[in-house]
């Protein structure tokens, strides 16, 4: 089977992989989310558009709990409009919020990587702002992209339909090295349950965008 240079793939079995080493030239890594706005409908004619009309647009956002090295934690997501910021803490930045899921730019995270000595941890998660908890139709994949290195993909796969959030895969850098490793945890919660899993311990307050 031939290997692909260009991507690696994180699952059960290849859950974690090096991003970048201190002193290495990074620049800004664009973290992307993309997913189906709407579940799979094989029915034809009336009663396809008859479910058209009934199953609600699911609106998935992306966002990231973070921690730097000087104990500053804050979250950066479209909820509050918390979008961050790319050149000065928390050198995170969401660009936009794609309530539809029919942007195919999906959407991203920015992450600044000059100095990976400045984080402590990142975690990046997606949760269902609106509609029903759909993840098994959704066929959420959300892609790093290093500016040197290959991109990294996960998969949303194992869904539970019952949880409104996921923990997607965490960023960790202990001073001279920078990795990211696969969480895929479907959280039955909020933003609140996601720190509470993470121990961020953070204060949280209902938020509107």
């Amino acid at each position: 089977m031939a290997i692909n240079l260009d991507k690696v793939t994180l699952d059960k079995s290849t859950p974690s992989v090096s991003l970048a080493k201190s002193g290495d030239r990074q620049g800004t890594m664009r973290v992307n989310l993309n997913w189906t706005a709407r579940a799979a409908m094989p029915d034809k004619g009336f009663l396809a558009k008859l479910k058209a009309t009934v199953t609600p647009s699911i609106d998935l956002d992306l966002g990231a709990m973070y921690e730097l090295a000087d104990g500053t934690k804050g979250v950066v997501q479209a909820l509050g409009n918390s979008f961050g910021a790319l050149n000065e803490p928390p050198f995170i930045h969401l660009d936009g919020d794609d309530r539809s899921g029919n942007n195919t730019a999906g959407e991203n995270l920015h992450i600044n990587l000059a100095d990976i000595t400045k984080f402590r941890r990142i975690l990046i998660f997606a949760f269902i702002y609106q509609g029903v908890p759909n993840w098994s139709q959704a066929n959420g994949v959300v892609t790093l992209f290093p500016t040197s290195g290959p991109q990294i993909e996960i998969e949303l796969g194992s869904a539970d339909d019952q949880a409104i959030s996921c923990a997607i895969a965490m960023l960790e850098c202990n001073g001279r090295e920078l990795t990211v490793t696969r969480e895929v945890r479907y959280i039955r919660g909020g933003q609140q349950e996601i720190d509470q899993a993470y121990g961020f311990g953070m204060e949280w307050t209902a938020g509107s965008k």
